[in-house]
C-alpha cells in the first residue's frame, strides 16, 4: 500500500486507483515480455540451422537499427 501512496504523493498518479492501474499495466507488460521470450526461444529451438542463421542476421540488423529507441517510453 505504501508504494501506491508514494505514487500519489509524488504526483505520478492522481489517486490510489490510478496507481493500481499503473502497477497492473507494468505487471502485464512484464508478463507479456516473459511470454514473448518463451515463445521466441521455442521458435528458434524448432528451426533448422540455415533458417536460424538467417534469423540471426535479421535480428542483429534489427537490433542495431532499434538500439536508439526506448520502447518503454514510446507509448
Amino acid at each position: 500500500m505504501r508504494f501506491l501512496e508514494e505514487k500519489v504523493a509524488s504526483g505520478q498518479a492522481g489517486s490510489i486507483a490510478e496507481a493500481v492501474d499503473m502497477a497492473i499495466r507494468k505487471v502485464r507488460r512484464l508478463e507479456n515480455r516473459q511470454k514473448l521470450a518463451v515463445a521466441t526461444a521455442r521458435y528458434f529451438e524448432q528451426m533448422d540451422t540455415h533458417a536460424a542463421a538467417e534469423e540471426s542476421d535479421i535480428a542483429r540488423d534489427l537490433a542495431s537499427a532499434a538500439s536508439a529507441i526506448d520502447f518503454d517510453n514510446e507509448l
